[in-house]
């Protein structure tokens, strides 16, 4: 039986980026909310170490004080691993 010729594939071309590959810059307001965050969760725990405990910023909530500062400074760093 008779084999046939094979046909010649053409050359693998990938296919065009739509995207550019240019990193996209931030917003305005992203540094300073960032840097915010993080200066207002520091002042809201040395606030609380300050007062005696207990007293200030929120005598109501106890120690969540501390864990408030220290929420607002992580929400700061988080956004600094999207800081471009």
């Amino acid at each position: 039986m008779p084999e046939s010729k094979g046909r010649p594939k053409p050359a693998f071309t990938p296919p065009r980026r739509t995207r550019s590959t240019e990193p996209q810059s931030n917003a305005p307001w992203f540094v300073p909310v960032m840097l915010g965050l993080m200066v207002v969760g520091l002042v809201w725990v040395v606030t609380f170490y300050i007062s005696g405990i207990n007293q200030y910023p929120v005598p109501q909530i106890g120690r969540w004080n501390l864990g408030v500062g220290f929420g607002l400074m992580l929400a700061g760093f988080l956004m600094t691993t999207r800081w471009r």
